[in-house]
């Protein structure tokens, strides 16, 4: 008996030592891009930056905000996120609770006829056209209706919904509930799991693609904070001229400090830009996720 709990704990701290070491490795990018966005420039520049700032400075996120493409790119974002979780919520939900019904019909035809699109596409350049059609070119919308329904997330919540005792809906009807009363009264509630994991999987999908931009949107205006991010990884040019064009435009705070700023700072600060409020987002839904995933993805 000894000899197994010596064991267990031999196994523990070799566990525990592992994780904090795979933790450690994967946590050092980020926290050596943060360094270097909270670090001088041009103390940056002679290297050696780890994981804590040599000189502390936030002039890099006040030449960030002092930009108004990037403000504007952070508008069209976050406006991205909340509407297309919002409205990706209540069609996959609405689409989940209706295929939940087995007396639907032509339920199977319904579902094959979903699945098809998954195995087969036509490719960029039909979606081009239908979009072109649509007249979703250049259009904000563009980021919101595609993404509204997802067969993979649908059937995830289907399948949480037949943990649902069938007997709570039979009494609700005897009470005089109509089915739009069930589910928003009875169903989304007892959802809570399984849509804090909807959330999760649709808000980071849509903060973190920037395609739909490339493919599909020219304005500048409808740039999103991703696209942006994207362009100035494949060049720091944008962010010389952007501090020439804070310094032409006598931006006090850029001027006094137009020394101190370099484009590889500015990139690191605006990769924490673009990346630190999805990360704060997890801890308010991890106690959620893992139930809803596990509930959702196994079925009786």
């Amino acid at each position: 008996m000894n000899q197994r709990n010596i064991g267990f704990r031999i196994f523990r701290v070799f566990n525990i030592a592992a994780l904090s070491m795979f933790g450690l490795f994967t946590a050092y990018p980020f926290l050596n891009t943060l360094a270097m966005a909270l670090n001088d420039g041009t103390d940056t520049v002679r290297g050696g930056i780890t994981i804590f700032p040599r000189v502390f400075t936030v002039s890099n996120f006040t030449m960030l905000l002092s930009d108004r493409g990037i403000r504007s790119a952070a508008v069209v974002t976050v406006s991205r996120v909340v509407l297309g979780t919002l409205l990706a919520l209540l069609v996959q939900f609405g689409a989940a609770y209706a295929f939940a019904k087995k007396d639907l019909k032509f339920r199977s035809a319904l579902t094959i006829f979903l699945l098809i699109p998954g195995f087969i596409s036509g490719g960029i350049v039909p979606v081009f056209i239908l979009y072109k059609n649509l007249g979703l070119l250049n259009n904000f919308w563009v980021y919101v209706l595609p993404g509204a329904f997802s067969l993979y997330n649908m059937v995830i919540i289907r399948t949480y919904m037949y943990t649902i005792p069938v007997e709570l809906e039979e009494s609700a009807k005897i009470d005089g509930a109509n089915e739009i009363r069930i589910f928003f009264r009875i169903i989304i509630p007892l959802c809570m799991p399984i849509i804090a994991t909807i959330i999760l999987w649709t808000a980071v999908g849509l903060w973190n693609d920037w395609t739909t931009t490339l493919y599909f949107i020219t304005k500048s205006s409808l740039y999103t904070l991703q696209f942006i991010l994207e362009q100035v990884i494949k060049s720091s040019e944008k962010y010389a001229q952007m501090i020439q064009d804070a310094i032409r435009a006598g931006n006090g705070t850029v001027y006094n400090l137009k020394l101190k700023i370099t484009p590889e700072s500015v990139r690191s600060a605006q990769v924490i830009l673009t990346t630190l409020p999805i990360i704060l987002l997890y801890p308010f839904l991890q106690k959620y996720f893992i139930k809803g995933i596990m509930i959702g993805a196994i079925k009786d």
